[in-house]
């Protein structure tokens, strides 16, 4: 039996409030500000609806997104649309997986305990780390408590974060740091690179992203070189897909490497959720925050996989946890290893060459077509295109043209507003770009 709403009636809701000694709802929400709960965004909400009229409402909704599924996409910027095998729906989707929940008890959990291991040893081997935990909330979250582990483990307050960072991601860090009271400063972009005149002195970490923000590869061992001179811990942001070409941040010197699984069967699905993954040098191992998932044997041999290690405040004394993380993507870290499993090492490796190969010709045909490209060189999917027109209308018009276009950089940085992000992945075809070049050409 399904039960979609647990029905009040306004007996009901006066009762409660009585109990708890308020008179009104509204007396709940005294600490938010005025403006805030009165804003014109909430009173647009309107009033309750009846299940059925509701239902009618929200499936309108839903149909003003169809045109993503019939819409050639060429937004990335962490959120990227790739190929997900049908196999991947069909063992997700599979009872004992799809309800499953924290493996608290080995003995009868051994399935999902299994998928976690996998998982963490896929992470392991793209990233060239020793150890990897059994997911996280997203990518940049990951990254964040990278931060947090880098600070705990050098004992410095310092966070250097390169410039070409992805901006969300710099204003999360900034938002974790300022509990415990970490310094954040942000690098120079040069060239679409980080800056290589780095002042790492107390610094608990360099912050570096793999390929980075705007598309570009980043000189990793420079940047390790230089963290590690310093006596910091280099932490690298890397898209896994892009690992199945470039050289793993483990073999370049990262201490610890994190990032996002979605490029691996999760669909972008209105921007999440996906799921992070966090690896680490042997040395820092116990520092890991989550869960890290270990095989063993049992006492006839046999072989069975347990939690090893459970580093959250839940666990253990609060005041030895390294995280508050209270939960893992368990269900999208499976999603991640199954189509990592259909795909195989050289099936990843094709599929990363390809993304390379699509957004080579695309970014070529624009050149030809005109337009100048930002900071030319190394990049993997992605790269940064200046239309000479603000980008918010070429993104307009590309849509009443049936695209979806890029991320105008203006979004984030005013002075770039006629700049946008491009990215085509393996999905995006010849017939496609051109007919984007051609789009955007007409608007001159």
């Amino acid at each position: 039996m399904e039960f979609r709403y647990l029905p009040m009636t306004e007996q009901d809701e006066r009762d409660m409030l009585h109990t708890i000694g308020v008179e009104s709802i509204d007396n709940l929400l005294e600490d938010i500000p005025a403006s805030l709960r009165e804003s014109a965004s909430l009173s647009a909400i309107g009033a309750p609806l009846p299940e059925v009229d509701l239902v009618r409402h929200m499936t309108k909704l839903a149909e003003k997104n169809m045109h993503t599924k019939s819409h050639p996409s060429f937004l990335g910027a962490g959120m990227y649309d790739h190929l997900s095998p049908s196999v991947m729906n069909h063992m997700l989707l599979r009872s004992e997986f799809y309800t499953a929940y924290t493996p608290y008890q080995p003995e009868i959990s051994q399935g999902e305990l299994q998928a976690m291991f996998e998982f963490q040893t896929m992470i392991c081997e793209l990233t060239g780390m020793d150890v990897a935990n059994s997911s996280m909330y997203d990518g940049i979250t990951s990254l964040a408590e990278a931060t947090y582990l880098a600070s705990a483990h050098t004992k410095k307050k310092r966070i250097v974060v390169s410039g070409a960072v992805h901006p969300e991601a710099k204003d999360v860090i900034r938002t974790y740091a300022g509990g415990p009271g970490l310094d954040v400063e942000v690098t120079p972009v040069v060239d679409g690179l980080t800056s290589g005149d780095l002042d790492l002195t107390d610094a608990s970490c360099l912050v570096v992203q793999y390929p980075n923000f705007y598309g570009r590869i980043e000189d990793l061992a420079l940047l390790a070189k230089a963290a590690h001179d310093a006596g910091a811990l280099f932490v690298v942001s890397s898209n896994p897909l892009a690992l199945g070409v470039l050289e793993s941040p483990g073999a370049l010197g990262a201490d610890i490497t994190v990032g996002d699984a979605q490029p691996f069967g999760i669909p972008q699905s209105f921007g999440g959720p996906s799921c992070g993954y966090f690896a680490v040098k042997k040395a820092l191992m116990r520092k890991l925050p989550g869960r890290l998932v270990g095989q063993t044997v049992d006492e006839d041999g046999k072989r069975g996989f347990v939690l090893t290690l459970q580093a959250r405040e839940q666990h253990i004394r609060r005041d030895k946890a390294t995280s508050n993380i209270c939960s893992n993507q368990a269900l999208n870290a499976l999603a991640a290893s199954i189509t990592m499993s259909a795909l195989g090492k050289y099936g990843i490796r094709d599929m990363a060459v390809r993304n390379m190969q699509t957004a080579h010709y695309m970014k070529e045909s624009l050149k030809a077509a005109g337009y100048a490209v930002i900071d030319e060189g190394p990049m993997f999917n992605e790269f940064v295109v200046d239309f000479g027109v603000d980008a918010d209308d070429v993104s307009r018009h590309l849509l009443d043209h049936g695209i979806i276009g890029g991320l105008p950089l203006g979004t984030y940085e005013a002075e770039r507003r006629t700049q946008m992000l491009v990215c085509a992945t393996e999905l995006r075809t010849k017939e496609e770009i051109d007919q984007f070049v051609e789009v955007v050409g007409g608007m001159n």
